[in-house]
């Protein structure tokens, strides 16, 4: 027996495990439990590694700042120069980044230093100069000043042999800025996790084709190809396969040796699950078909010869829910990242009055945005059907309506979920 098939067994003795109407929480829960991450790496240029996950750790090899410097343009002084009251010093030279003073700062001198410039020898405090007069090489400095003052320490970002990011970190661009000013040029990161799509279904025709009575462009692999890619996956499309046994389980198969996760389209909806359900038992296990929620209710997960498997609903709308709410955070995980958290929300008034049933968790597609007294607030995106991709083009986040929740009025207050930077 598997290791996936034991804790499908396990699962299945669980009192709330239904694997035909799994809750939103416990379905997420439940995938988390067979995620781990892929273990191929490469070694890349920081600029290749945006967006890329690190596979070790990185560590850092000097002090940053290397050396004392100047926080601010001034002078450098000895602060035991200073005292209550004013006191007139000798200009010695001028400090620069890039090209220090040469010498050591003697009693009663000052030198003129700018932002970044190495601390000359001697010197230990800063003083800003809108806080002096100067004229010709003397300045005059007034009382009220601190010991080390507008000075940056060396190693007081970063000490040499720090740990300075973490394996699991994703590469941003604050990252890369960091990982050059440690003078690092390349980064081991995880491969690039492999995914492999296609959608299932007779009356799918592909861009380019001219449709017969009955048929439909699909959509779906564009939509899911997008999200995808502004995931950095490694992306194979399978384009369209015919509901028909053979050519299904060869696309399985092949789907499953070339990919880490395969995802599908359509077929898992009621009237389709029996055939596509015992396809997918022949080559692997599922741990479950149904979620509690809307759009969306179809979505299997399971294994599939090794593979990671998700099969999303055929309707448009759905894909990009369920893709949204489950689909990403795995994806997430088994690219090696170690902070995967709940997407965060926020509470917005609901302008527009909501229709929902109890029963079932409501993703409806909303825009929220700031009203003139600064409040946010969100209205629904017209009509809410599976199969209005347009309702998904004009929102900017998910209107999160719990299973217990009744009808919306406008005016009351509701959870969103923002869109934009989800994937």
């Amino acid at each position: 027996m598997t290791e996936t098939s034991k804790s499908l067994r396990a699962l299945s003795c669980a009192d709330d495990y239904d694997p035909d109407s799994m809750p939103v929480a416990k379905a997420r829960a439940y995938i988390r439990e067979f995620l781990s991450p892929i273990t191929g790496t490469e070694r890349v240029a920081i600029r290749a590694g945006l967006g890329r996950v690190l596979a070790e750790d990185i560590v850092s090899p000097l002090d940053v700042p290397a050396h004392d410097n100047s926080a601010m343009d001034g002078y450098a002084v000895r602060f035991a120069d200073l005292g209550d009251r004013e006191i007139t010093l000798k200009v010695a030279g001028t400090a620069f980044a890039g090209k220090t003073f040469a010498g050591e700062l003697g009693l009663g001198e000052a030198v003129r230093i700018m932002t970044g410039a190495k601390i000359p020898e001697g010197a230990d405090t800063v003083v800003m100069q809108e806080h002096v007069k100067a004229e010709g090489d003397r300045v005059t400095i007034g009382p009220g000043h601190r010991k080390g003052q507008n000075l940056r320490r060396a190693g007081e970002d970063l000490k040499a042999g720090q740990a300075v990011l973490a394996k699991g970190h994703a590469l941003r661009p604050a990252e890369l800025g960091l990982i050059a000013s440690l003078g690092i040029g390349e980064v081991t990161v995880y491969r690039k996790l492999r995914v492999a799509f296609f959608s299932t279904g007779d009356e799918l025709k592909s861009i380019g084709t001219a449709l017969a009575e009955g048929e439909i462009y699909d959509s779906n692999r564009y939509t899911i190809y997008g999200m995808l890619h502004r995931l950095g996956c490694e992306i194979i499309d399978m384009g369209v396969v015919r509901d028909d046994p053979a050519l299904l389980e060869k696309a399985f198969r092949e789907a499953a040796s070339m990919a880490d996760v395969v995802i599908t389209s359509g077929g898992v909806s009621v009237g389709e699950a029996d055939f596509i359900k015992d396809l997918l038992e022949k080559l692997g296990e599922v741990l479950f078909w149904k979620i509690a929620m809307k759009p969306g209710r179809p979505l299997a997960y399971g294994r599939i010869l090794g593979a990671h498997f998700f099969g999303l609903p055929g309707n448009p709308v759905s894909v990009m829910v369920t893709f949204y709410q489950f689909v990403r955070d795995a994806l997430l995980v088994l690219q090696g990242r170690t902070d995967v958290t709940p997407l965060p929300t926020l509470r917005a008034v609901c302008t527009t009055p909501l229709k929902k049933a109890p029963g079932r968790t409501e993703f409806q597609r909303g825009f929220i945005s700031q009203d003139a007294s600064g409040k946010w607030v969100v209205r629904a995106t017209g009509e809410q059907g599976s199969g209005i991709l347009r309702s998904m083009s004009e929102a900017n986040c998910f209107i999160i309506l719990p299973d217990s929740q009744g009808n919306v009025a406008a005016g009351a207050e509701v959870e969103v979920q923002l869109m934009e930077g989800l994937i």
